[in-house]
């Protein structure tokens, strides 16, 4: 009997790849029409290509220690764990390593941007106090049989980033039209309450059979863009980094700045309304400059 999950049904399409695009054409054709592109060229010139290996993190930085679903784990012990990983026990997926905290040396390996002076992340008239707590640069360490727990979209309405620098990465996508065969979580809509997308239970979540979705590997080197809203998750099918960036560029800011309004007003809510006002004007001097720039 054939699989019923939509994720490993046949004939899924994969996600159209191009090489040799300009930052113009890339943020006309996949960011402002909101479509997911692997770039197969971009890393060409990026310090990181060959030499972010596990070799590399485990002679380097194998002292540090992180945590990874209550437990701790060195990274000397995450790259070896990597290495063995299995179907059946795989190795445990350190995701939200965030760079700028514990490897931020390692952000000029990853030179030139995507969207460049347009990432509103990086862009000097932005006040960094408005990106506190937003994680823009992520290292992932995986190995054979680890995932991504939860298909889920990315917090903040950010646009995501996703470049494979060493092993492979496969990507299921679901565009934000899907989203009422996702089943949203009542308590965070931004998670799916399918528990288990690889064999669902369809009578429990009949629309999720009905999904249609994106099927894709990502290849080392590769980058693959997708923008906010889109629905996703990954496997590995062995050892595995990626970088992970988070973007913002003009046309999400306003829903970002509304997310981050949002979080602002649980901390302090005498602050929130000022915050917000000084990001709204710092959104319109962005948008002059972009439209300076195009």
């Amino acid at each position: 009997m054939a699989n019923t999950s939509p994720l490993l049904r046949d004939g899924l399409p994969g996600v159209e790849r191009r090489s040799g695009l300009s930052t113009k054409e890339f943020m006309r054709d996949y960011v402002a029409a909101r479509k997911p592109v692997i770039l197969t060229d971009f890393t060409k010139n990026w310090a990181a290509k060959g030499k972010w290996t596990p070799e590399f993190f485990a002679a380097n930085y194998g002292h540090l220690t992180h945590e990874v679903k209550g437990k701790k784990y060195s990274v000397a012990e995450q790259m070896e764990l990597i290495k063995t990983s299995t179907e059946e026990k795989p190795a445990p997926y350190s995701y939200n390593l965030n760079i700028d905290h514990v490897f931020p040396e390692l952000k000029a390996d990853v030179e030139p941007m995507l969207m460049g002076r347009q990432d509103r992340l990086v862009h000097p008239l932005v006040p960094k106090a408005l990106l506190r707590g937003t994680v823009k640069h992520e290292i992932f360490f995986g190995g054979k049989g680890a995932s991504f727990p939860v298909l889920h979209v990315d917090l903040q309405h950010l646009h995501t980033q996703i470049t494979q620098l060493y092993g492979d990465k496969e990507f299921f996508l679901f565009a934000p039209d899907q989203t009422p065969n996702m089943y949203p979580r009542p308590s965070f809509p931004l998670y799916s309450d399918v528990d288990n997308v690889f064999d669902p239970d369809l009578k429990k979540f009949p629309l999720f059979g009905e999904a249609k979705g994106y099927r894709e590997y990502l290849r080392e080197g590769e980058t693959i863009f997708f923008p906010t809203g889109w629905w996703h998750m990954t496997r590995i099918p062995g050892p595995s980094i990626s970088y992970g960036r988070a973007l913002l560029e003009g046309t999400n800011w306003n829903d970002y700045l509304n997310d981050t309004y949002d979080g602002w007003k649980k901390k302090s809510s005498v602050m929130a309304i000022p915050a917000y006002a000084l990001g709204k004007a710092a959104g319109m001097l962005m948008d002059l400059d972009d439209a300076v720039r195009s």
